[in-house]
C-alpha cells in the first residue's frame, strides 16, 4: 500500500525570517492524521533568511538529522560542538538526556534551505552526541546512498533507532530499488525535482508512505533528490 502526502497539504508558517513546511504535526500545526510515520516523527523543510536562525533551545530523547539543500547551516550546542554544514553534508545529534543547541544561517547574504528530521529513538536516556559526514554527489547519483543507520554501516552516521536513511540523486531515466523485508516500511521524501515512486509521480515536497510493499522503486523524471527512510 502506498499513501501519498502532497506538498501543498503540509502545514507550516512564514515568520519572515523563517519559511517552514511541516510534513507532520509540529509546533502550532496539529493534524491527528499526520503525527508521523512509524518512528519518523518530523520532516520540516526550512528556509532561513541571511543571518537569522533558531536561538538556543533544548531537546531530549530524539535523534535529529539536518540535511542542507542550499546555503550553509551553522550549528552550536552545549556539548561544545561548533560546525557549519553545506550541501552534501548530513548532521546527526542524539539529544539523549538533554542538549541545548542553536542553528543559524551561516551567511549574511544568502538564504539557507534545509530539512530538519526527527526520529524517535529505541532507547531513552543515552549520552548526548554529535556527528556529521559528507556524502559526495557521485555517491548518490542514480543510487541510494546509506547516510544513517543503527550500526553506522558503510560510513553512515549511527542512530539509536531501528531506522536506515538513504539519500539519492536521480536524473531522468536513472533508477534504483530498495527491497523491503516483511514487516518493514518506508517513507520517501522528495526534496527537489520529480521522481516516480513505485510508478507514482511525486514532486518537490511530496512524501509517500509504503507498507506491505516488496520494495521502493525510484525513477528520475528530472533533477530528483530524495530521502528514503526504511523503518520498523
Amino acid at each position: 500500500m502506498i499513501t501519498i502526502r502532497k506538498a501543498a497539504d503540509r502545514g507550516g508558517a512564514n515568520h519572515g525570517w523563517l519559511d517552514t513546511k511541516h510534513t507532520f504535526s509540529f509546533a502550532h500545526y496539529f493534524d491527528e492524521d499526520h503525527m508521523g510515520f512509524r518512528s519518523l516523527r518530523v520532516i520540516n523543510e526550512d528556509r532561513v533568511v541571511p543571518g537569522a536562525g533558531f536561538g538556543t533551545h533544548g531537546h531530549r530523547d530524539m535523534e535529529i538529522l539536518s540535511y542542507v539543500l542550499e546555503g550553509a547551516l551553522q550549528h552550536k550546542d552545549s556539548m561544545g560542538t561548533g560546525a557549519v554544514i553545506t550541501p552534501g553534508d548530513v548532521q546527526r545529534m542524539s539529544a539523549g538526556t538533554g542538549v541545548l543547541h542553536a542553528e543559524f544561517n551561516a551567511s549574511k547574504t544568502e538564504p539557507v534551505h534545509f530539512l530538519q528530521i526527527w526520529i524517535v529513538p529505541d532507547e531513552q536516556g543515552v549520552t548526548p552526541a554529535y556527528a556529521q559526514a559528507t556524502y559526495p554527489e557521485a555517491e548518490k547519483r542514480g543510487r541510494l546512498r546509506l547516510v544513517a543507520s543503527p550500526e553506522g554501516t558503510d560510513g553512515s552516521l549511527s542512530l539509536h533507532a531501528d531506522a536506515r536513511v538513504y539519500a539519492g540523486l536521480f536524473a531522468k531515466g536513472e533508477r534504483a530499488e530498495l527491497p523491503l523485508a516483511v514487516g518493514r516500511h518506508a517513507w520517501v521524501h522528495v526534496a527537489r525535482g520529480e521522481v516516480l515512486v513505485n510508478g507514482q509521480r511525486l514532486s518537490a515536497g511530496d512524501g509517500a508512505a509504503l507498507s506491505a510493499e516488496p520494495g521502493v522503486v525510484l525513477e528520475g523524471l528530472g533533477g530528483g533528490e530524495v530521502l528514503v527512510f526504511e523503518l520498523a
